[in-house]
């Protein structure tokens, strides 16, 4: 995937789950989600990579997360937005990038 378009996509979904913060409760589930799924990127990406690495892991990110968030809360109703909290982790995630510049 180009990293500029990865980047892109990244950026719009941490946006879209921003502006649900008036929504406190969607919003801390959500935020939640990102957690987990930046948990989930330490382990596949590891603590030293670069945006080229990060955006080559973002393909099928939406499966895997989905899975990862499914095991971080079994009782939890499936995820509904596990593209938008897939997104938000990599953008998170992407400031650790030894490449990274805004």
């Amino acid at each position: 995937m180009d990293v500029e378009l990865a980047r892109q996509q990244w950026d719009a979904g941490n946006r879209r789950i921003e502006s649900l913060k008036p929504d406190r409760r969607r919003y801390a589930a959500l935020v939640a989600q990102v957690d987990v799924v930046v948990g989930e990127l330490r382990k596949r990406v590891g603590q030293t990579f670069t945006l080229s690495e990060l955006a080559a892991a973002y393909d099928g990110a939406d499966a895997w997360a989905r899975d990862a968030i499914d095991v971080a809360d079994p009782d939890a109703p499936p995820p509904d937005e596990p593209s938008t909290v897939a997104d938000a982790a990599f953008h998170s995630y992407a400031r650790g990038a030894t490449d990274y510049s805004p």
